[in-house]
Parts: C-alpha cells; sequence; structure tokens
C-alpha cells in the first residue's frame, strides 16, 4: 500500500470537487516536504485523467511543479486523454503542451518519444497543430515556414516519405519560439515518422470535418479558425469536466 494513500485519496477529491488550485497546493506542499522524486511516485500513482486536471490548468503567471516534475510517459499517458475536454480551440492543451515539452531539464524529443509510443499520440498533436495545419503542410512540403510557399499544395504519403530526410532549410535556432514552430520542426527533423502520422491525421480530422463527421462544430477547420476562441466552458478558475465524478479512465 502506498505510503502516500492520504495524500492521493486527498488529491482525488480535491479534483472531483472542481478545485484544481487546491489539489496542485497539495502536491507541491509534498514536494516541498519530502522531495521531487517523492511527488513523481505519487503522480506515477495518480490516474492519468487527475494528472492531466491539474496539468491542462497550466497558469504562465506561475510555474507549476506538476508541469516541472511530470515524467515523459506520465505526461504521454494523460495527454492522450486531453481529446475528451472538448476545447474546440485547443487553447488548455497548447500552453499545456509548451510548458512540459519546453521545460529545460528533459530533452523535448524524450517528450515526442513518448507521446508517440502510445495510441492516440499522434492524433494528440494533431489537435495541438490544428490551428495551424496549413502552416504544417506549408512546412512539411517546402521545408519553410514562410507563408509565400503556402500555395494549397498536398504531398501525397508516399512523397511525404520521400522528403522526409531532405536537409533542413531553417536550423531550429531560427524558431526556437518554444512554441509550435519549434515543435514541428523537431517533429520534421528528428521524429519523421510522428511527424508525418500526426500530418495524415490532421488531413483526416479536416475530412471529416468538410463531410461533417466532426464533432467540432466551430471548429479549427472552420475558416478563419485562427482567430476563433471558445473556450468558456473550459476556462481556468472554473470546475473543469474532468472534475465530475468517475471510475473511468475518461477525462469527462
Amino acid at each position: 500500500m502506498s505510503q502516500h494513500l492520504a495524500l492521493i485519496t486527498q488529491t482525488q477529491a480535491l479534483i472531483a470537487a472542481g478545485d484544481i488550485v487546491g489539489a496542485e497546493s497539495a502536491l507541491s506542499q509534498l514536494a516541498d516536504d519530502e522531495g521531487d522524486r517523492a511527488l513523481v511516485a505519487v503522480l506515477d500513482e495518480l490516474a492519468p485523467k487527475d494528472v492531466l486536471a491539474v496539468m491542462r490548468e497550466y497558469d504562465e503567471s506561475k510555474a507549476s511543479v506538476v508541469n516541472m516534475l511530470v515524467t515523459p510517459a506520465q505526461f504521454a499517458r494523460a495527454l492522450v486523454l486531453e481529446k475528451q475536454y472538448k476545447d474546440i480551440t485547443h487553447t488548455h492543451l497548447r500552453s499545456m503542451v509548451n510548458a512540459v515539452i519546453f521545460r529545460g531539464d528533459v530533452e523535448p524529443v524524450e517528450f515526442l518519444m513518448a507521446i508517440g509510443d502510445l495510441e492516440g499520440g499522434s492524433e494528440a498533436l494533431a489537435n495541438y497543430f490544428a490551428e495551424k495545419w496549413s502552416r504544417l503542410e506549408a512546412f512539411a512540403r517546402a521545408g519553410t515556414f514562410d507563408a509565400i510557399e503556402d500555395d494549397g499544395a498536398v504531398l501525397s504519403e508516399d512523397q511525404l516519405f520521400n522528403v522526409a530526410y531532405a536537409p533542413a532549410k531553417v536550423e531550429q535556432e531560427e524558431v526556437a519560439d518554444r512554441d509550435w514552430m519549434q515543435l514541428a520542426w523537431l517533429l520534421r527533423y528528428q521524429c519523421v515518422d510522428l511527424f508525418i502520422e500526426t500530418l495524415l491525421v490532421l488531413r483526416a480530422k479536416a475530412h471529416a470535418h468538410d463531410m461533417g463527421l466532426g464533432d467540432e462544430e466551430g471548429g479549427p477547420f472552420d475558416d478563419e479558425a485562427d482567430d476563433k476562441f471558445e473556450t468558456s466552458e473550459t476556462d481556468r478558475g472554473k470546475a473543469t469536466p474532468a472534475a465530475r465524478a468517475s471510475d473511468e479512465e475518461s477525462a469527462i
């Protein structure tokens, strides 16, 4: 039986009550009292949906000890559940991913490899890039993010693999924005298979949306999606869907 069973039970109860701040505070206190390893061990025992509930409430104004210490495997297990929040613009998803993957003490590629190893990993990354889909296609085709290169042409899957190992036209330092461009660069040149898989998932999502089969009305594949932000039900400070009592591994 875990020596931290009481804390785990308390954290789960706080999350179920919608008190994400309280849950993070309890976990932070553990790190202060017993060290980082103790917190990492507790995160390993918490359900991924509970770890996700804390991580996705990332606030740029303050550091989150959970985001700073979560391991690549723990992060990946939580990330694949994020789609169940139905956050149309994926605002929380992008903030969370950037905060964890670019935190500095672990190579970003370690997180990407852990994500790619899980079913649903490429879909989570596709959601991350949804609002930048056409720019990602331009990057895959031309190797640059210049808008002028976005001529609407789409490479076939075979063509994507044919150009996958072409020399980089831009260095990582040129796109080191700790955001989607840097993440795209890392995928394109250090996780090629995952990059292509992510792009193919994006295309499938766009096709499903065009056919009226998607469940994201007003989502990123609508016209002018870059300018749309509708996260009223998941805004920071409100009870999140993951806070609802459930024995399932779902985040809703």
